[in-house]
């Protein structure tokens, strides 16, 4: 492993990864564009073949992927700090106005103009993704096997809907690689930060999330504190979801709903607040934790609302996070094989493939309802891809659109 400086500095991962949590609209997916063109394609921070490679890891681990991609993003970038200030940039943003929003601040109903507005970064989430699989799939998919490979992954990811049918894919593209039926993968994936102290630290992270995972259960059951009873159901989800942020919520309602801390209606309208807002779908936790929080059994004293959104954020997070960072080191000890290259480049043609899959659904069958809806996302696309606009100007773009056709009727 590497043991020289880190390339950069917190500060910079801040920035950056808060500019992206104020303008990433459009799901875990769209999160995975947004980043290729800002990690890859403008900073340079790693090439291709590494981002796709530290994807199809974050795809096998349980967590929110988006999330993960960028924490491990960080934590290359500037070791552990850096790892934090990315994972904070990318969710504050979302995490305080979903909590806002439990607050009381935004119960009014959505106007003609904000729900078009919003419908309009629905469409930009499909030039982005668009954008995204045009980009993987001429770098990651030169030859026809691999191409094969990502349709028949596409076919997969469609036909057999979930994380279960994306892992059974990823997994025979994997074998289907390992046994040299494509090509290996050209470049490397960067080191670590901080050498042989990321690796200390990564193997503590990893018996952190299994301890946890054990422990808290068995504290809830033995504890009344309610506090303790809400982050363990909170981190239980974050630990046994596969698939990202929508397959996360019938985790939460039975955790939440379900006792009785939360309403239904609360619920569900906190999940409709989450897809308006930019950022990770699991801050959503942070709008569960605030109506828990200030709620009449207030389990967290005078400013339970925001002790609670921040209690239920980091135990939303927690294990993903946690799984990462101690699967990394790994991950780039074992990828050095030529039989393991040979498995990656079969694997990063099959996250192309899943790309793919979601690009048609449920990207664009949940943004695209009509003829005009279809001309402006490929519009937005070929600003993005011929004219190479900026995403947050082609979401500004999509504002102005949405508000101008909910103004004309």
């Amino acid at each position: 492993m590497r043991s020289g400086p880190p390339p950069g500095s917190a500060r910079e991962v801040f920035g950056a990864f808060l500019r992206l949590g104020l303008t990433s609209f459009g799901g875990p997916i769209a999160h995975l564009g947004y980043f290729r063109h800002e990690f890859v394609q403008r900073r340079g921070w790693l090439d291709e073949h590494a981002y796709a490679e530290l994807v199809a890891l974050c795809q096998f681990l349980p967590g929110p992927a988006s999330s993960q991609v960028g924490f491990a993003l960080g934590l290359r970038r500037a070791g552990w700090s850096g790892a934090l200030a990315a994972w904070l940039g990318f969710t504050l943003p979302s995490a305080l106005l979903l909590v806002l929003f439990a607050l009381g601040l935004a119960r009014a109903e959505a106007s003609p103009i904000l729900s078009s507005v919003i419908h309009a970064l629905k469409i930009v989430a499909v030039a982005v993704v668009a954008q995204a699989v045009a980009g993987m799939w001429k770098a990651l998919c030169p030859d026809w096997p691999r191409r094969a490979l990502a349709l028949a992954t596409a076919t997969v990811a469609l036909g057999w809907p979930g994380a279960a049918g994306q892992l059974l894919a990823l997994g025979a593209c994997a074998l289907a690689g390992w046994r040299r039926s494509v090509p290996p993968a050209g470049l490397a994936l960067p080191e670590p930060a901080d050498g042989q102290g990321a690796s200390r630290a990564s193997r503590i992270a990893l018996a952190m999330f299994f301890v946890l995972l054990a422990a808290l259960p068995l504290a809830a059951r033995a504890s009344a504190q309610p506090w303790l009873q809400l982050f363990e159901a909170f981190y239980r989800a974050g630990a046994l979801v596969f698939g990202g942020g929508h397959v996360v919520l019938p985790l939460l309602q039975a955790g939440v709903v379900g006792p009785g801390w939360a309403s239904e209606s609360a619920f569900l309208a906190g999940y409709g607040a989450a897809q308006a807002v930019p950022g990770p779908l699991f801050t959503f936790a942070a709008y569960l934790g605030a109506v828990i929080g200030g709620s009449a059994q207030a389990p967290f004293g005078p400013h339970g609302a925001w002790l609670g959104a921040a209690a239920c954020l980091v135990a939303v997070f927690l294990p993903g996070l946690l799984l990462v960072a101690g699967a990394l080191p790994a991950w780039t000890r074992l990828r050095r094989r030529a039989s393991l290259r040979a498995a990656l480049a079969a694997v990063n043609a099959g996250v192309v493939g899943i790309l793919l899959a979601a690009l048609i659904d449920p990207v664009a069958t949940g943004a695209v309802r009509s003829v005009l809806d279809a001309l402006v996302a490929t519009a937005l696309a070929l600003l993005l891809m011929r004219l190479r606009w900026p995403p947050m100007a082609v979401v500004a773009t999509a504002i102005v659109l949405g508000a101008a056709r909910a103004l004309l009727g």
